[in-house]
């Protein structure tokens, strides 16, 4: 007897074939018929806001919200000229201390 083979000597058909053949059946036996949509499940997420996010939503960081268009033109200059430099030091010094504050916020819920 040859692998595949039933001892009535029909063949099954392939794996591929029979989840084709599922799927047709399946097609066919629901149709054209409307599912309700789904609901969007609750709401499940907290949200935790940072020191330094309070500070800036309080107002009591060194900037006051204004907007400063004279800051923002001389800056976009400067990126068209060329001579704008990144202070990569700062940056990373500030992703640090704000991943520090991440880690320090989770170490203290636990």
């Amino acid at each position: 007897m040859k692998i595949g083979n039933s001892h009535d000597g029909s063949v099954s058909p392939p794996k591929a074939e029979r989840a084709t053949s599922r799927k047709s059946e399946a097609t066919a036996t629901t149709g054209n018929i409307q599912h309700p949509a789904k609901s969007a499940p609750a709401a499940s997420a907290q949200v935790a806001i940072s020191s330094a996010a309070k500070l800036a939503a309080a107002g009591t960081g060194s900037d006051d919200g204004s907007f400063d268009a004279a800051k923002v033109q001389r800056i976009s200059q400067a990126i068209s000229e060329g001579k704008f430099t990144v202070n990569a030091s700062a940056i990373a010094d500030k992703l640090v201390a704000n991943a520090q504050e991440l880690l320090n916020a989770r170490a203290n819920k636990h």
